[in-house]
């Protein structure tokens, strides 16, 4: 299995390589670029290894859930955690007709309150992590150098 493996990467790295030389040039417009068979080919092969670390990655963090010891609970205060950071996100975001309205006046485009809503979740989620791991990373170090 594993010389399969390896010959099925070198494969890929072959054919990834000839496909990257037969790129369109830069001076060519993206949309005639975008439709040439070597970038579709490209965006097929990263789609397809990607496909197969997601369902590996998958596979192997469920076996190791189901086999160790805690491992359902842990998983399950994890999911929890997510589902209060994402609802403190959406409580937090604004979704208010005025941004609506100053996006569509400065940059032209058309939005509802709801995509605002989507993006202040987001925004807010993403932050809320930055925060957790910047105190995950300051308690220890301040523990360390007190000596408690």
């Amino acid at each position: 299995m594993h010389k399969i493996i390896k010959i099925v990467l070198i494969v890929l790295g072959v054919l990834s390589a000839i496909l990257w030389y037969s790129l369109p040039a830069s001076d060519m417009p993206p949309s005639q670029a975008i439709e040439s068979l070597p970038m579709d080919l490209m965006f097929k092969i990263v789609f397809l290894l990607l496909l197969i670390a997601t369902a590996a990655s998958v596979f192997f963090g469920l076996k190791k859930t189901f086999t160790s010891e805690g491992g359902l609970k842990r998983v399950l205060k994890t999911l929890a955690f997510a589902g209060v950071l994402t609802l403190v996100g959406y409580l937090m975001a604004g979704g208010e007709e005025t941004v609506v309205e100053a996006v569509q006046t400065e940059r032209g485009l058309t939005t509802t309150v709801g995509t605002v809503k989507t993006i202040g979740t987001l925004l807010n989620i993403f932050f809320g992590m930055v925060l957790i791991a910047i105190v995950l990373m300051v308690i220890p170090s301040l523990k360390r150098l007190t000596g408690r």
